[in-house]
């Protein structure tokens, strides 16, 4: 078994359309792959009915955009009611945050050298029900300013670079208790990445699992070095909750993060699964 459970399609800020990503899970080997767009969980039946036409499992999930001291957190959810209300009305409100910095980012861009324009983001946004700093990245490069998304966010769009603006993000132990109430699994997508464990500490973390009920850690995680993952993996083994490994796949929009680049054990996706199986009935 071959399971990556961190990918994105079109629908939020991948390339793929769900059924095209799905198509290409099945031609990289895997045998299980989670959809987990980014506050939304509008590409899942597609993903679904693809997985039944090419014989893969599909874990439906969703990647739930938090913070912590100020810095981003994002948190996989797998499984659970998709319509839960509470759920559904922070999502919303996150969706319409990320859109509505749109103009305010654009004139830090304008200030910097590095204009776009609004109409050049929006036809980036494809299905996705908001618009995102990747879609804004991909603008830069269609304008010649940068030359992948990479580099869009290290020079302008990551958390406090030059072009970066806040917006309304769920709390995470929030986040973690809103995905639990929904009766879906809480994992902390790639935790110490990029400098994120300023706002996760293990004591943070270990305070999540006692309090608030986190599942796991995406541990092997292309942002994460091998000196991170032993660290991360001696701190899952000690809070006795479960590490994940996925690609964070987004199409052509992420260099290096191929599909089952990373993968997840087949135990760790069978607890997952009967954890989901458990909070349903």
């Amino acid at each position: 078994m071959t399971i990556d459970l961190h990918t994105h399609s079109a629908v939020s800020d991948g390339t793929d359309t769900p059924a095209e990503l799905v198509r290409h899970a099945a031609a990289a080997g895997l045998s299980t792959v989670a959809l987990t767009d980014h506050d939304t969980f509008d590409g899942l039946d597609e993903a679904a009915a693809e997985g039944q036409r090419s014989g893969i499992r599909v874990v439906r999930g969703m990647e739930l955009s938090c913070q912590n001291s100020g810095m981003s957190v994002h948190l996989l959810m797998y499984g659970g009611d998709e319509a839960f209300p509470e759920l559904h009305q922070e999502m919303a409100k996150v969706r319409e945050g990320r859109t509505n910095r749109l103009s305010p980012v654009l004139a830090k861009l304008a200030e910097l050298g590095a204009p776009v324009t609004e109409e050049a983001v929006l036809a980036k946004v494809g299905d996705s029900p908001s618009v995102g700093r990747p879609h804004i990245a991909d603008a830069l490069v269609e304008a010649g300013h940068v030359k992948d998304r990479k580099e869009a966010f290290d020079r302008y769009l990551a958390d406090g670079g030059p072009a970066h603006v806040e917006r309304y993000t769920i709390d995470v132990a929030r986040g973690i208790d809103l995905v639990t109430a929904a009766g879906g699994v809480p994992v902390i997508a790639h935790p110490w990445a990029r400098g994120r464990e300023a706002a996760l500490p293990p004591e943070y973390l270990e305070m999540l699992v006692s309090e608030h009920g986190l599942v796991g850690l995406e541990v092997d995680h292309q942002d994460h070095d091998d000196d991170t993952r032993k660290r991360l993996r001696t701190l899952v083994d000690r809070l006795g909750i479960l590490a994940t490994g996925s690609s964070d796949y987004h199409g052509t929009g992420k260099v290096d993060h191929d599909l089952g680049v990373n993968t997840t054990a087949p135990e760790v996706l069978a607890e997952i699964l009967r954890r989901i199986t458990a909070r349903q009935s």
